[in-house]
């Protein structure tokens, strides 16, 4: 179901948005949350029923594993808090890279002469983001940062509709307190005006303008014969619009389609071709990804507090493994090489930028 159907704006919102301030007006506020994770349930199995299971067993995992990581501080565990973790992340990375990755590795090796047969896996939608999501959990659960122990809540932190299958990848800390808040329970007429302006400017711009750039865009690639100087052009600048302007429209539509429910998803999206630097661009592109990145893979591994060359290869590869994120392709793998690279080329003090929160407005 995509946020710019018929369905969704019609008939799946607004039954969503009732039924779920309905029962808390009747002070059913366990029932209203019960209500929300099904109604996300379902917009996630419209597409395929059959990978439902996949993302409860998911969620049923990694709850049971931040659970256990949470209570084993001051005790003697059977299972130290390190194994369970290296468990978690091998149950996430392992589910992430069969779904996604094992046709790309098959073709590979097939092209090295091995005879496999295909796996003809189909990928499960938001199988990326969810996961991502879920191994912050984790990580936050080792570290002693999340309080929470309520499998409804935590089932409706991975689930909320608005942010489920594209992101933004939101942390436990900035979702869990607006989720308990008594004051998100009653409809606020500011919030509902103000979700519904800016899902409108987020669904203008993928109806609109969007969806017009991809009428020149998509022949263009389509193409088997080469193109004149003239029609690549319009191609190429075709396709960069259609990106920006559909990812603008479906960020603008998850945070007005939040606020709805009185939820503030984090900004995702701040003018990205404004910036005048690949630190400021990654910094205003996905903002949330930028973080986790920077958070729960680049800081990890040393970040720049082990000298140059260290810091360097750890940028390197951080933007590698963030290309090979995008999708089971080699131009992902070689577009996040060519991003990684690019830090080779500037000055050791620019470094250190990306260590620093994202540029958000405001800040």
């Amino acid at each position: 179901m995509l946020f710019n159907s018929f369905t969704f704006i019609f008939a799946f919102l607004p039954i969503s948005l009732l039924g779920y301030f309905g029962l808390n007006r009747y002070r059913l506020a366990l029932a209203a949350k019960a209500w929300l994770v099904l109604c996300s349930l379902f917009f996630y199995s419209w597409w395929n029923l059959a990978y439902l299971p996949l993302i409860l067993g998911s969620m049923l995992v990694n709850y049971a594993m931040g659970t256990a990581l949470t209570q084993a501080t001051g005790r003697r565990p059977k299972v130290s808090p390190r194994v369970l973790l290296t468990l978690g992340m091998v149950f996430n990375l392992g589910l992430l890279g069969y779904f996604k990755y094992a046709n790309f590795l098959v073709e590979n090796l097939n092209h090295l002469g091995w005879q496999l047969d295909s796996p003809d896996v189909l990928l499960p939608l938001a199988i990326s983001f969810f996961t991502f999501q879920q191994i912050a959990y984790l990580v936050d659960s080792y570290r002693q940062e999340t309080h929470e122990y309520d499998f409804l809540n935590y089932a409706l932190f991975v689930t909320f509709f608005p942010q489920l299958i594209a992101g933004p990848i939101v942390h436990h800390k900035e979702m869990m307190p607006q989720f308990a808040s008594a004051y998100q329970r009653v409809a606020r007429y500011r919030h509902i005006a103000l979700g519904l302006f800016v899902f409108s400017i987020g669904l203008f711009k993928k109806v609109v303008i969007a969806d017009t750039f991809a009428q020149w865009a998509t022949p263009g690639f389509e193409s088997s014969v080469p193109l004149p100087l003239l029609e690549a052009w319009i191609t190429s600048l075709s396709y960069t619009f259609q990106l920006y302007f559909d990812f603008s429209g479906y960020t603008d539509m998850a945070i007005g389609a939040a606020l709805l429910f009185n939820i503030q998803l984090p900004i995702n999206f701040n003018s990205p071709y404004k910036a005048l630097s690949i630190q400021d661009f990654w910094r205003r592109w996905h903002i949330t990804l930028s973080r986790f990145l920077r958070d729960y893979l680049y800081i990890p591994l040393g970040g720049n507090r082990f000298g140059t060359w260290r810091t360097y290869s750890n940028l390197f590869l951080t933007f590698l493994l963030g290309g090979l994120w995008h999708g089971a392709s080699w131009m992902f793998v070689i577009g996040g090489r060519c991003m990684g690279a690019r830090w080779w080329f500037t000055d050791f003090g620019s470094v250190g930028a990306v260590c620093s929160p994202p540029c958000l407005p405001g800040s």
